[in-house]
Formats: structure tokens, sequence, C-alpha cells
């Protein structure tokens, strides 16, 4: 039975979506009124959050098959740029796959690999860049495994992991830098064939050391040969779209691109400073990089990696960390303070619109990448990893076939009752089975049923600009 009862997200009542209604448009107006303009897939995801999970714009009919019980469950945007709704459900839907059906039971480990600033801005939009990067990383590492079995007796050994692409830092900045999720061990061939695995030996900080230096050293050289690192290198971002370009620089930097604070650093709260800052064990950085490998899951720890799995997909901005503290002035909560005391960051609505613009991954930029033994056309992945499961299973019928098939993705109601602890498909009137029964799209017969039942029919106002109050630019790079 559900532990607690379901209620209908608000979203206009939170503090991003007021900031995003009330400002966007003079956000908007600003930008064009330069020789400069956000590209087109940026300003449709701004947009389309305003219309998330708002009834107005549409709704499925959810109907109790015993009592007539119904509710509504509105329309979400589905873009993965920084809306909490859609990204929260990415990241619980990604999280369930990975544990049930993706990761086998072998122990886990995180690899952190955060990179210097001038490689960040280039991280950003160089899809190819992304892919190349982190094909030497895990050649690096993939290569301490290798060495690893080999010590043991074992030749041939294949790793496998999952890498995220996670586009921010804490302080809602553009940080581009990677989660891998590698196998804490390799898997070789028995003589019959079957892949067996073999776990490694205890990681020391100086097998960390040598492979971020390493990574380095090696990135560092791609970087040079490609002349990112010259000056007067061309920038195609910077001639393609030069305002994307000087909002994510300053975001990677922690500044402020547009708007009266130009030039300047994103305003901070300190508190005490505490005595000294510890890096931790399995920590290690060099020219630039850092790389953190200190969080290992056992085999048998399903929760605590479906945890790890959702911390490293979770969206850039969490309800309860941002909030107005007056009209003009948004706080946003850091989770942890940082070394100088700073635990919480200042932003006007124009400087927020600014960072969340800087956020949205360009088209086609895959941020989940499978390689090794769980890349799709290993030919033993399906020897290894877990497979189908219940949670991604329907009944053919249900869809005009026969049998069972394997869904791409978690349904709704499932997702909630893993997350949240409670079953939309349960009536909280009679317990019967709740289906749905339509689906509404049309303006008008949205405005005809919310009218009837009592719910908003109206979509939150969005505030239109206003050019009399335009900031100035700063047109420097």
């Amino acid at each position: 039975m559900p532990t607690v009862a379901y209620r209908r997200r608000t979203p206009e009542t939170e503090p991003l979506y007021r900031a995003m209604s009330g400002h966007l448009e003079t956000f908007l107006a600003q930008l064009q009124a330069t020789d400069r303009q956000l590209p087109r897939h940026v300003e449709q995801e701004m947009r389309a959050y305003l219309e998330c999970g708002i009834l107005a714009y549409g709704f499925l009919r959810v109907r109790c098959e015993d009592c007539g019980e119904s509710r509504v469950v509105a329309f979400s945007c589905r873009k993965r740029g920084f809306c909490p709704s859609c990204l929260g459900r990415r990241m619980a839907d990604t999280a369930a796959r990975l544990t049930e059906e993706v990761l086998p039971l072998v122990p886990v480990r995180q690899w952190v690999l955060s990179f210097p600033y001038e490689v960040r801005y280039r991280l950003a939009w160089d899809g190819a860049l992304v892919s190349t990067v982190l094909a030497v990383f895990l050649r690096v590492g993939q290569g301490w495994y290798r060495r690893q079995a080999r010590a043991q007796g074992y030749e041939g050994g294949r790793c496998g992991s999952v890498t995220f692409v996670q586009r921010f830092g804490s302080s809602i900045n553009l940080n581009p830098h990677m989660h891998v999720l590698m196998m804490d061990g390799v898997y070789v061939r028995a003589e019959d064939g079957t892949p067996f695995f073999v776990p490694a030996p205890p990681l020391t900080d100086d097998d960390v050391r040598a492979i971020v230096e390493t990574t380095a050293q090696r990135v560092v050289r791609l970087c040079e040969r490609r002349g990112l690192f010259e000056a007067g290198a061309t920038d195609p971002l910077w001639e393609q779209e030069p305002l994307l370009a000087q909002i994510s620089a300053a975001s990677v930097q922690g500044m402020v691109a547009t708007g009266d604070r130009a030039g300047r650093k994103v305003r901070r709260r300190l508190t005490d400073p505490e005595d000294g800052v510890r890096s931790g064990a399995l920590c290690y950085a060099a020219r630039g990089f850092s790389l953190h490998a200190a969080t290992r899951i056992e085999a048998t720890d399903r929760r605590r990696l479906e945890r790890l799995c959702r911390y490293v997909i979770r969206p850039p901005v969490a309800n309860g960390r941002l909030r107005f503290i007056d009209e003009d002035t948004l706080v946003f909560t850091l989770k942890t303070a940082w070394a100088d005391g700073t635990c919480q960051l200042l932003l006007s609505p124009h400087e927020l619109l600014e960072k969340l613009a800087a956020l949205v991954p360009p088209p086609r930029l895959n941020l989940v990448r499978y390689h090794g033994v769980l890349a799709p056309a290993c030919p033993d992945r399906a020897r290894i990893v877990p497979g189908p499961s219940p949670l991604t299973q329907a009944e053919g019928c249900e869809h005009g076939g026969a049998g069972r098939h394997h869904a791409h993705r978690v349904s709704w109601d499932k997702l909630l009752a893993r997350v949240f602890q409670y079953d939309v498909t349960v009536c909280p009137n009679c317990s019967g089975h709740m289906k749905v029964i339509a689906a509404l799209t049309a303006p008008s017969a949205i405005e005809t049923f919310l009218n009837a039942v009592g719910l908003p029919s109206r979509a939150p106002p969005i505030a239109p600009a206003h050019l009399d109050r335009q900031l100035e630019f700063d047109e420097a790079a």
C-alpha cells in the first residue's frame, strides 16, 4: 500500500518558475537588442520549461475503474538542460535501469575526472572532443585494470563502464566533467568461453596519481596538437554563436557575461571557514586535472549503487536550494560550503537565466555512454548484464501484440512507486485500479474540463519584456 498520498506537482509556485516566467521575455529581448542572440535550441528549452507541468497546456485523465475517482496528470517538457522535474524523471529512470538491467553483480568504483578551465570551455560544446578525451582516460584506467589482472595470471581482461557527462558544478556554473562508473575488475573468458569476473586489488593513492598524471599529459598533448591552446586559435562556437560562447566562457569561470554586472564575479555569502580542507584519500590533481576514485560500491549493495547513479544524473537546480529574498535577488544555497567560507550565491533573475542558458547541452550530444563489455555491440554483453527486469517489461497485449516486450523507459507510475513509495495506479478512495482514459490536447477541451472540475484553466501569466530598463551588455569576449 502507498505510504504517502500523491499530490499533483505545481511548478508555478516554485522559485525557478517564478524567475523564468517573470523575466524570460525581458532577458531574451535585451539579448535581441544587441547583434547577438541565443541559439534556437537554447531558447526553445527555456520556453518549453514554462509549459512543463501546467495543466492548461494538456494533460492525461486517469480514472478508477471501480469508484470513478479521477485525477489529472500534466504533460512534461521532456528537456535535458535544467528542468528539475524532467531531469528528475530521467535520473530515476536511468538509475533504475542501470541497477536492474545493466550493471552486473560485481564491485563498482566511481571515477570523477574534472578539467582545467581551458578544456572545460571546449568540452561544453565540442562533442567530438568529449569522446576523444573520454577515450584517453578510459585507455589509461582500463590499462591499470588489465595490468592488475595480468599480475594475477589472467590475460585478455576486458573492462566495462558507464560514463555520465555532467555539465554543471555546485554553483550552477558550466563545469563539464565525467563520472565514470567502472566495474572494479575485469572479465576474462574461461576455457569454455564463458566470461567470469576477476576483481582488482585495492586501489592506492599512487595508482590514482599515476592515472591522473598520465591522463593530463595525454589530454594536454592532444589539445596542443589540435592548436586549442594557441593564441588566436579559431573558436567555432564564437564564430557561429558569439553570445553563447561569451556566456559559456563566463560561466566556466564563475563570472557574469551580460547585464549591469558583466565581467564581474558572481556575488557570494560567506561563513566562518573551517581550519584546513582535506582532499581525502584516492584523490589527486595534476596540471588542472582532478581525479577522485574513493567511492566503491560492493557487489551486493544495489540500493547504494542506485543512489550513486541518481547522484551522477541529478538536475543542476535541486528543489529547496533556490529561493527569493526580494523581488530582484535569489539565493542559491550550496550543498557544501567552499574553502573560503562561501555558503550561498546571490543572483539576479537575469544572472540565473544566463547561467541556465549555458547549461543547455548542444543537440545530439550524448550525456550517457557505455564502454567495454557494457557497450551494446559487445558480443558477450548478454551473458554479463542482468538483462530485462519487471521494471521495463509490460504485457504485449496492451500494445496490440502478443507475449511480452522490453520497454525503453520505466513507466511513470513504477518510478513514482520506486522513488517516493506511492503507487499512483491505486485509487486513494477504494484502492481500486486507476487507468488512463484520455489525453486532452485541444485548448477548448482542456479549458472546458478544468473549469468543470474547479482547476485553473489558464496558464500562469508570463511577464512581458521591459526594455525601458534595458541593461548595458559587455561587448568583450
